[in-house]
């Protein structure tokens, strides 16, 4: 599983397909184009992620770090389920703080588990 480093490679999965939603989350894909003269955004036919949690969504860094730690792990677990194609995961609303009053508790953690198994174990539509 290679990451997503760079800008136009976020860009341009975003410009790409939603393929699967949850409460919190939403799952963006776009084809590797690596036949293309010029030179590619991805150089290799692999799984690739990126994750994307917005500081309007989780204000504090250590919150957003922990989510994204749990997207780059659930990702890796999942990895043999998802298609060799670029995928964002999107963090699309806030965890209730009253619910979750730690910044980054293990309940919240169990949390953001739950919904990722749930998000990238389902069966998404193909990429186009």
């Amino acid at each position: 599983m290679q990451r997503l480093k760079t800008r136009a490679q976020f860009q341009a999965v975003l410009a790409g397909a939603t393929v699967a939603r949850t409460a919190h989350f939403a799952l963006h894909r776009c084809a590797l184009d690596l036949s293309s003269g010029a030179a590619p955004l991805f150089d290799s036919a692999e799984v690739w992620v990126g994750a994307m949690v917005p500081k309007r969504w989780a204000r504090r860094a250590v919150t957003r770090n922990a989510i994204k730690r749990q997207i780059y792990a659930v990702s890796a677990e999942s990895e043999s389920l998802l298609p060799a194609a670029a995928h964002v995961v999107r963090l699309r609303s806030g965890f209730d703080r009253k619910a979750f009053t730690s910044a980054s508790s293990d309940k919240l953690k169990a949390a953001v588990r739950a919904e990722l198994h749930q998000l990238l174990g389902r069966r998404p539509a193909r990429a186009s």
